[in-house]
């Protein structure tokens, strides 16, 4: 997983022209910390896809810019555009994540 420090890593890997999976975080999220640690396990599973963790708190602009009010929340962005987005009040688990992403992978692998 990719993790961005600065704004100007952020802006370069949000104009690749490949699929990304946003994953908006915050380290003292305790819905995050769930999700952490099978997060390797989603990313092997969904390897068509590149995936981007940005803490919202260091990037609170971006998290506004992309209307982003809950966290974790994953979106999947293509050429820079939204194509998906997941976002619940409740626990995500590992199972609903891969289910969300299949519909992208699927569509890469189509193509």
């Amino acid at each position: 997983m990719i993790s961005p420090k600065t704004s100007e890593e952020l802006t370069e890997l949000l104009n690749r022209q490949d699929r990304l999976v946003l994953f908006f975080t915050a380290d003292w999220c305790p819905d995050c910390q769930f999700i952490y640690p099978v997060m390797p396990d989603i990313e092997a599973e969904n390897e068509q896809l590149t995936f981007v963790a940005i803490n919202r708190d260091d990037f609170m602009e971006v998290a506004q810019e992309w209307n982003v009010f809950g966290i974790p929340s994953f979106i999947v962005i293509e050429q820079g555009q939204e194509v998906g987005r997941f976002v619940s009040k409740l626990r995500k688990t590992k199972a609903e994540i891969n289910q969300f992403l299949a519909e992208y992978n699927k569509a890469e692998k189509d193509q």
